[in-house]
C-alpha cells in the first residue's frame, strides 16, 4: 500500500532539503527522495568541498608572506591527498549535519532513484510507492558533456573528478572560466600547477561584471596563470605525456596548448530525463530546463520545480529560497514573493581576489540602453586593504541618473562575497546612496570602500 504525504521531494540538495525543513515547520507531512548523499551536488561535490579547497590554497598562498619577515617554511612538503582528505571531511561533517536536521524536524528521507508514475504518485525504484498532493522536482543538475571533451576522470577532469583526486598535476589546461574555473584555476596555482584559462568569451566570468573581471584577470596573470580570453577549444587529444588542446583565437589564428591534464567546465545541464515527466506531462524547454510560474509551480497543477532544473540562476542559495517559496504556497501562506527576483540574487565568485555582484550590470545597461550613473572606488583607498596586502578590487555601483535607485553594485576584491550583502540590502530595503554613505562604517574595515562609492556618486569621496 502507498505511503501518503503532503509532500514528496525528489532530490536532497540545497533546494530539496530546504524545502522539506521548511514544509515540516509549517505543519506538513514530508518524504525527501535522494539516490546518493544529502545535500547534493553543491555539498558533495561543488561549493563545500571546493571552498574547503580554496581556504586551504589560501592558507599555502600565505606563507609567502610569512617568509617575508624572515620564516623559513617547507613549502616542498605538502601533501595534496591531506588536502583533499580534509575537504571530504568538511563534506562528511555537512552532510550529516542535513541528515540530523532532517530527523530533528521528522522529514523522511528515503534513498532510492525516483520517477513520477502518475500524478500525486512517485515510485522509487520502480517499486515502492508514494502518494501525496504535491510534488516538488529538486533533481538539480550536472555537468555538460561535449562531444570530443568528453572526461575520463584520469586525464580529463570534470569538477567532480578535480575534487576526487589526491595528486597534483604539473600542469593543466582549464576550458571554461566561469566560477567553477576561475576557482579551481586559482587553487592550482596557488599550490604551485603551471595553469592555462582558456574561455570563450572576451573576458573571464562572462556573466560578471566587466572592470571587476578585469581586475581578476589581471590578478591571475600576476600570479602567473595564462589567462587567453576570446579563444574558442576545437579539439582535445590524449597521450601517453599528457593532453594537446588545439584553440582557435577569435581574432584568427590557432594555437596548441600542451599540459598534463585538462579540466572541461563548459557548464552545467538540467536533470530532467528519466524522472517521469513526460509521463505526467510536464513540460521542458529545448534545452531541458523546466518552465514554472508562480510559486515555482509547473504547467501541471501540483508539480512543482525549483534550483537548477529552471532556468533561473543556477545558484544554491536561488534553489533553497524556490523550495521555500513553493512550500509556503502549499501551506497556504503568502510567500514574500512569488518567484526569486534575479535582480537581488547575489552571485559569488571565490577565488583571490573574490567577485560578487547584485543586478544590472555596466554591458547590460549599454546593450539595453538603459540611463545609469557610475561610482568606482579602488580598494587600495581603504586603510584596511593596504594593512593585511590586499589591495586589488574595486567596488562599482550603477543608480539610476533621475531617481538615485541603486541598480547594480559589483565588487572584486578580499572578502567581495560577504561585502555584498550590504549592498544587497540597500537595493532590497531601496535605500538612496546618501542613506550608505551617511552611515558611519567602523574603521578601518573594507566596508569603508562601499561607503566610499556611494559617497562617489554625488561626486564626494573622501579618500580619492
Amino acid at each position: 500500500m502507498a505511503e501518503q504525504y503532503d509532500v514528496t521531494i525528489i532530490g536532497a540538495g540545497p533546494g530539496g532539503y530546504v524545502a522539506g525543513i521548511r514544509a515540516a515547520q509549517l505543519g506538513l507531512k514530508v518524504c525527501i527522495l535522494e539516490k546518493d548523499e544529502p545535500g547534493g551536488v553543491c555539498l558533495n561535490w561543488g561549493c563545500i568541498p571546493s571552498k574547503s579547497l580554496i581556504h586551504q590554497a589560501e592558507q599555502f598562498e600565505s606563507l609567502k608572506e610569512m617568509e617575508a619577515v624572515g620564516v623559513k617554511v617547507d613549502r616542498e612538503s605538502l601533501d595534496y591527498a591531506k588536502v583533499q582528505a580534509r575537504s571530504r571531511q568538511a563534506v562528511k561533517a555537512l552532510t550529516g549535519g542535513v541528515r540530523g536536521l532532517l530527523k530533528k524536524n521528522k522529514v523522511d528521507l528515503i534513498k532510492g532513484t525516483a520517477s513520477i508514475a502518475a500524478k500525486g504518485l512517485v515510485k522509487v525504484d520502480g517499486e515502492k510507492e508514494i502518494k501525496s498532493k504535491h510534488i516538488i522536482i529538486a533533481t538539480g543538475s550536472r555537468s555538460m558533456v561535449v562531444s570530443g571533451f568528453e572526461c575520463d576522470e584520469k586525464q580529463v577532469l570534470s569538477s567532480d573528478g578535480i575534487l576526487a583526486a589526491t595528486e597534483l598535476p604539473s600542469s593543466i589546461i582549464i576550458l571554461g572560466a566561469g566560477a567553477i574555473g576561475c576557482e579551481f584555476a586559482f587553487v592550482m596555482n596557488a599550490f604551485g600547477v603551471k595553469v592555462t584559462l582558456v574561455e570563450m568569451a572576451e573576458h573571464i566570468l562572462p556573466t560578471e561584471d566587466f572592470e571587476a573581471a578585469q581586475v581578476l584577470d589581471e590578478s591571475f596573470k600576476k600570479h602567473g596563470i595564462e589567462v587567453l580570453a576570446g579563444c574558442r577549444a576545437k579539439s582535445l587529444e590524449k597521450s601517453k605525456d599528457g593532453v594537446t588542446v588545439t584553440v582557435e583565437v577569435n581574432k584568427g589564428g590557432a594555437r596548441e596548448l600542451k599540459a598534463d591534464k585538462a579540466l572541461v567546465v563548459f557548464g552545467r545541464v538540467p536533470i530532467t530525463d528519466g524522472i517521469g515527466l513526460e509521463t505526467v506531462g510536464v513540460k521542458t524547454d529545448k534545452r531541458g530546463y523546466i518552465p514554472v510560474g508562480d510559486y515555482c509551480e509547473t504547467n501541471v497543477k501540483g508539480i512543482f520545480a525549483i534550483g537548477d532544473v529552471t532556468s533561473t540562476p543556477a545558484l544554491a542559495h536561488v534553489a533553497s529560497k524556490e523550495g521555500e517559496i513553493a512550500v509556503e504556497f502549499m501551506a497556504g501562506h503568502t510567500p514574500a514573493a512569488r518567484n526569486v527576483d534575479p535582480d537581488l540574487v547575489p552571485s559569488a565568485i571565490y577565488c583571490e581576489p573574490q567577485v560578487a555582484g547584485i543586478g544590472l550590470r555596466e554591458d547590460q545597461a549599454k546593450q539595453d540602453k538603459i540611463k545609469y550613473k557610475k561610482s568606482v572606488f579602488p580598494y587600495r583607498g581603504a586603510g584596511k586593504t593596504v594593512a593585511v596586502g590586499k589591495t586589488d578590487g574595486l567596488v562599482k555601483v550603477l543608480t539610476d541618473p533621475n531617481t538615485g535607485e541603486l541598480l547594480g553594485a559589483h565588487i572584486v576584491g578580499h572578502n567581495a562575497t560577504e561585502l555584498i550583502h550590504e549592498l544587497l540590502l540597500a537595493k532590497s530595503s531601496e535605500l538612496l546612496p546618501q542613506d550608505i554613505a551617511g552611515m558611519i562604517h567602523a574603521h578601518p574595515t573594507i566596508s569603508e570602500a562601499l561607503m566610499e562609492t556611494l559617497r562617489g556618486v554625488d561626486g564626494k569621496p573622501i579618500h580619492m
